[in-house]
């Protein structure tokens, strides 16, 4: 299990590369943005200080916290196209179908900007639950899951636009 510093550096970088337009890659911005995610979850916190079995929990908490910031950062910079998709949101949602006709619709409302990014959340969890064995099959279909996002937005994605691609 890792120790309380190593989960701290891994959520700094995780803050300084997710926010990096923001913060121009300046760890003490970062974790400036990392401690006021952290102070917002501090009930949750406190009570993973008493079950570390939380842990999980938290991450996904924090998780969902930077990317709902994350969210609003870019509704502040109206030239840059921003769409999240969270696979977990209904059962059904990272089955290819579905994952097709939900990305598709946000590939269609970046199609107008030069500079987009495109959030993916929750697409492991979503095909590799922590309540579940990893089996090969699994694991092949998330595998999968991020092949065919990857050509979908290569292929659906206008030549003079730049699309950042981001799972968390």
């Amino acid at each position: 299990m890792p120790s309380a510093a190593t989960d701290e550096l891994r959520r700094l970088h995780f803050i300084n590369a997710l926010f990096a337009q923001v913060t121009g890659h300046d760890l003490y911005l970062a974790g400036q943005i990392r401690d006021a995610i952290a102070f917002s979850l501090g009930e949750l916190e406190a009570q993973m200080r008493e079950h570390p079995e939380y842990a999980a929990r938290y991450d996904e908490a924090f998780n969902a916290a930077a990317a709902r910031l994350l969210s609003e950062c870019f509704k502040a910079m109206p030239a840059h196209g921003f769409f999240h998709w969270d696979a977990a949101r209904t059962s059904t949602s990272a089955t290819p179908l579905f994952a097709r006709a939900e990305l598709m619709e946000g590939i269609k409302r970046l199609s107008p900007f030069r500079e987009s990014t495109l959030l993916i959340t929750n697409l492991r969890p979503a095909l590799l639950p922590a309540d579940r064995r990893a089996t090969p099959r699994r694991v092949r279909e998330y595998e999968e899951a991020l092949a065919f996002i990857r050509d979908l937005a290569a292929a659906r994605t206008p030549s003079f636009q730049s699309l950042q691609l981001l799972f968390l």
